[in-house]
């Protein structure tokens, strides 16, 4: 059996290639849309991918489950659990529909179907079995269900789903998924899951790539509430403090339910002058993408530019500042060469954002503007309507500077009736980067923003300056 982690550093996310070498077929797990990773390590190994399936209908990022059918020719395989609310749409009208202990063969390799709804009510997790050295499951993908050293949060149908509550039975399906499907299996089960550190989809989840169930049962924050059946102590627990659900989660909930729209082969990237970029700008025509970092950026861009600070989270990041739902002016970032500005166009397909159909390779001959950026010292006398804290919600409880309000950069285009009208609002975040880019976005939506330099790091750095706390 092969068995490959594809793991997306800027979306924190993994998917998994699963293939028999004895009769040459592969099943990709989870797939990011952008596929090439997975044509080229089936391609590497000899293999052949057959089929392509799904944990659940996942909120963080497009689901390449049917780029990859289109592609290839594979089978798709959807969860059938979760009731009509979570049915996948008309467009997976030829996948094969899963319930609990739906099997899949692969050559020598099975993989059972198990329910373990919590995160979502159709959320399935897969045991694989090698065929060819056990007879008995050695390892479960448990896509959102349960992550190293955390387990899926069940609030996001709430915060990304229009759901009212949903949490606390959410909460009380994954005890039960913890109790019954996965502490019933040994402690050798390797466990194989869908997110790493960094992903909003947990709160606190670890950076090591796998673990185990004894590992998990011995050691996990949750383990000692199931191991007590204290299922009140672990709802509390697992509620509080969840990181704040992007707004486009929402979108990504109905698209991935829908069906992903199929990007097919991309069309070349067009390279542009200075003059050319000048003349889409004036027309309307384009949205310049400057993927400096914020230290440079506030040295001078262009105006109602956006800033994605590099690859590192630029799809992330992309989905903060703009929304293909109400915007479809193409993108056009800075990029050092043609592979560099297609690097970028993947990142951003896999949140399901499609017009990037340029690049320029300098700033020189562009018409520049200087962001406003106000300094700490400065912040005491200067006029401004509002002072914004686009941290996370635990962030600001834990500090926040006086007379701040928190709505967090993933949600500030979709909650401008949140902010004034006029004035000057005066944004920050811990360090900079995440001011930058949601200013940024603020700044195209027409609002005056000045961003305080060094965010709230350099406020508490000066004398006399504490931080105020508060509950949320």
């Amino acid at each position: 059996m092969l068995l490959e982690r594809i793991y997306d550093e800027d979306l924190a996310q993994a998917s998994y290639l699963i293939g028999c070498q004895a009769s040459g077929e592969a099943i990709v797990v989870d797939p990011r849309r952008d596929i090439d990773d997975y044509l080229r390590l089936a391609d590497q190994h000899g293999l052949t991918i057959t089929m392509a399936a799904e944990t659940h209908i996942h909120a963080d990022y497009l689901s390449g489950t049917r780029e990859l059918a289109a592609a290839t020719g594979a089978r798709m395989l959807v969860s059938d659990e979760g009731g009509p609310d979570w049915t996948y749409g008309d467009a997976f009208d030829e996948a094969e529909r899963m319930k609990d202990g739906y099997t899949i063969v692969l050559g020598n390799i099975t993989l059972m179907a198990v329910h373990t709804p919590g995160h979502t009510p159709e959320h399935l997790s897969f045991l694989v079995t090698d065929g060819a050295q056990a007879d008995a499951p050695g390892f479960m993908l448990t896509g959102d269900f349960v992550f190293v050293g955390d387990i899926g949060r069940p609030d996001l149908l709430d915060e990304a789903a229009d759901g009212v509550d949903t949490r606390f039975a959410g909460a009380q399906e994954l005890f039960a998924s913890l109790r019954d499907r996965l502490l019933s299996l040994p402690d050798y089960v390797q466990i194989l899951p869908a997110h790493g550190s960094g992903s909003a989809c947990g709160k606190a989840l670890g950076a090591v790539p796998t673990s185990t169930v004894g590992y998990e049962r011995n050691f996990s924050w949750w383990a000692k509430f199931v191991e007590n059946n204290d299922e009140q102590g672990f709802i509390d627990e697992l509620l509080a403090g969840q990181p704040d659900a992007h707004a486009y989660f929402a979108r990504m909930k109905v698209e991935n339910r829908e069906g992903p729209k199929l990007f097919g082969t991309a069309a070349p990237l067009t390279e542009y002058s200075a003059a050319g970029l000048r003349s889409a700008l004036q027309a309307d025509e384009a949205v310049f993408v400057d993927t400096r970092s914020h230290d440079e950026v506030h040295g001078g861009t262009v105006a109602d530019s956006l800033n994605l600070p590099g690859l590192g989270k630029a799809a992330s990041f992309g989905a903060w500042v703009y929304d293909p739902t109400v915007d479809s002016t193409p993108l056009v970032v800075l990029a050092r060469d043609n592979a560099r500005a297609e690097a970028f166009r993947a990142h951003l397909m896999r949140v399901g954002i499609d017009t990037v159909t340029g690049y320029i390779t300098s700033l020189e001959g562009l018409n520049l503007t200087i962001p406003e950026v106000i300094s700490p010292e400065d912040l005491p006398d200067f006029e401004h309507s509002l002072l914004l804290d686009v941290r996370n919600a635990n962030e600001y409880a834990q500090g926040h500077l006086p007379q701040a309000q928190q709505l967090s950069g993933g949600r500030a285009l979709w909650e401008q009736d949140r902010l004034p009208n006029s004035g000057t609002i005066v944004t920050y975040c811990q360090t900079g980067k995440r001011n930058s880019v949601t200013a940024s976005a603020l700044r195209r939506a027409g609002h005056r923003v000045a961003e305080l330099d060094g965010s709230y790091a350099a406020w508490t750095a000066l004398p006399g300056n504490g931080p105020v706390t508060a509950s949320v």
